[in-house]
């Protein structure tokens, strides 16, 4: 495995530290909905127009790569730490070298019937926004990615 393993808490410790980015890998519409204070969006995943599945992004890495060096230390999180654990491992084939999977995500990582053992950054009460602003949204640093 090319990245380390953090739960929400730890990584809020680490974006406190300072040096860290915060990158959320769900899609536009989960991150417009409420997202780690100052987390940038890049979705891993989106829906293809025409069969309303989720595909791969063919863009993810190269947007990353627009805004951010190969040595920038990124958290990067989802949902619940699935889609991240899979843009985790996009990066490093891409030649990211301090990554840090969030597990437990936005909305934490769950057992059949619902039985929370990981909590997510929301039920942890962390910082939350919907700040859509340029520098954060998928569509800015599309766009300033020349895409």
């Amino acid at each position: 495995m090319d990245f380390e393993e953090i739960d929400p808490l730890q990584a809020h410790k680490l974006l406190n530290q300072g040096g860290y980015v915060y990158l959320d890998v769900r899609t536009v519409e989960e991150f417009a909905q409420g997202h780690p204070a100052g987390a940038r969006n890049v979705p891993v995943m989106i829906r293809d127009p025409g069969t309303g599945q989720m595909t791969p992004n063919p863009e993810f890495v190269r947007v990353v790569e627009a805004h951010f060096s190969k040595q920038t230390a990124l958290l990067v999180g989802c949902r619940s730490g699935g889609r991240s654990a899979a843009a985790c491992q996009f990066l490093a084939q891409a030649g990211y070298t301090q990554l840090w999977n969030v597990n437990g995500g936005f909305h934490g990582r769950a057992l059949p019937p619902g039985i929370t053992f990981i909590k997510g950054w929301a039920a942890c009460e962390l910082p939350v926004e919907n700040d859509l602003s340029d520098e954060k949204s998928y569509a800015a640093l599309r766009a300033k990615a020349g895409l």
